[in-house]
């Protein structure tokens, strides 16, 4: 695989912005930087970074990440008008855990750094992208559904409202029966397709239909958050109670149609944000990819279309995906790929870290590609060779360095 390596070498650049532009026809309206396995800081970190870049020198004013998207309104209210305090906003700002991670912090104090004293135009934004979901449990409708609902009923005459606040709160019932955890593994625990959840996906979507048909009035009264947090709203609660109504679906099925709604969900949001400016968007691999996005739960091989299959679809040359990979994660027993591999031969160029032209690096294996790298922990992906085509372009890290690691070298020591 040697000569792979010298046909790719002069197309090996920094993680930068300035390399990202150079890789591509032009800067996309969402970029989309993948990451193979969550959890590693040195992956945030690097995210961070170019984030910054291309903040300062591409205009990008977006960052999007997998988390919550309607906690994330808390983080974006921080960081724009300093709302709340930074140790408030990381704990009730994200999902997933992600507020526990000291380079999220850090995304979020530099934000809040980078915009006080800066009129709006110029200010950066905070935008979760996937829907309040969690792997055990998805949350409850109510306050997405009591959110649009308010916003409408303040702004036009209550008679053009499918219930009142007092019908829906009734509707809603106690939240624990929404987040029940067992319902995830046990259709018939889930409260999804009973006669109040059914009447619930109507009322959402007469609220989503009123609010599109009073646009020529709400555009005057309110500000473009506001139409974009109603938007936000309507989109997270008709989503939610569709995932509700799936997870009490008791057909084989059924985990494939979770996942795919679930990055559906993600795509709404994406587009959404399409439509406000340049993104910076940064998730699992799995859910950014061009290619159909694939997993085992439950024992049961599980395909579908992820939200970057989706957004590209609909955005063409507006997306542009790099993926990531690392080498080693040695603290979860990823050791040194194999040299065969696409990681085992990115692993053997001199850099700690590249981008790396995922054409070329296709051109130059040819056909057959090798195999996939194996992992011997579950949660690292490895690159799939035959997913590179579908790749603008493939960010590598050698090595992923553990807390001892990060503290040490913090310290000025050396790390090996």
């Amino acid at each position: 695989m040697e000569s792979v390596v010298t046909d790719i070498k002069d197309t090996v650049r920094a993680v930068e912005a300035a390399a990202v532009r150079e890789l591509l026809p032009a800067l996309p309206r969402l970029l989309a930087l993948g990451e193979p396995t969550h959890g590693e800081e040195t992956l945030l970190d690097l995210r961070n970074d170019l984030f910054r870049q291309l903040v300062e020198q591409e205009g990008y004013r977006t960052i999007a990440i997998e988390s919550d998207c309607v906690s994330g309104l808390l983080v974006d209210d921080h960081v724009t008008s300093g709302t709340g305090t930074l140790d408030e906003v990381m704990e009730r700002g994200f999902s997933h855990g992600w507020g526990a991670f000291a380079a999220n912090r850090e995304l979020v104090r530099w934000m809040r750094a980078h915009n006080d004293g800066r009129p709006a135009s110029e200010q950066v934004r905070f935008a979760g992208f996937d829907g309040p979901l969690e792997m055990a449990a998805a949350a409850s409708p109510r306050q997405s559904l009591t959110a649009l609902h308010g916003h409408l009923a303040a702004r036009v005459d209550p008679d053009l409202l499918p219930c009142t606040a007092e019908t829906l709160d009734r509707l809603l019932g106690a939240d624990a029966r929404w987040t029940e955890p067992a319902a995830m593994r046990d259709p018939a625990r889930s409260v999804g397709r009973s006669a109040d959840a059914r009447e619930l996906r109507l009322v959402a979507d007469d609220l989503v239909a009123l609010s599109d048909a009073q646009a020529p009035h709400l555009i005057t009264t309110d500000s473009r958050d506001e139409r974009d947090r109603a938007s936000l709203y309507g989109r997270t609660a008709t989503g939610l109670l569709r995932y509700h109504f799936a997870m009490a679906d008791p057909s084989p099925n059924r985990l494939t149609r979770l996942a795919a709604l679930r990055d559906l969900m993600m795509a709404g949001n994406l587009l959404a944000l399409a439509e406000r400016g340049p993104s910076l968007v940064h998730a699992h691999n799995s859910h950014l990819q061009r290619e159909k996005s694939s997993m085992r739960m439950g024992g049961m091989p599980l395909r579908w279309w992820g939200a970057g299959a989706i957004v590209s679809a609909r955005l063409g040359d507006e997306y542009a995906f790099l993926a990531t990979a690392l080498g080693t994660i040695r603290h979860q027993g990823v050791d040194t790929p194999a040299p065969d591999t696409v990681e085992g031969i990115l692993y053997a160029l001199p850099d700690e870290r590249c981008l790396v032209d995922a054409s070329r690096l296709a051109a130059a294996l040819g056909d057959p590609r090798p195999a996939p790298r194996v992992s011997p922990w579950f949660g690292y992906a490895p690159l799939d060779p035959a997913h590179l085509a579908g790749s603008d372009g493939i960010v590598f890290v050698k090595d992923a360095p553990t807390a001892g690691d990060r503290a040490e070298e913090a310290r000025g020591g050396v790390v090996r």
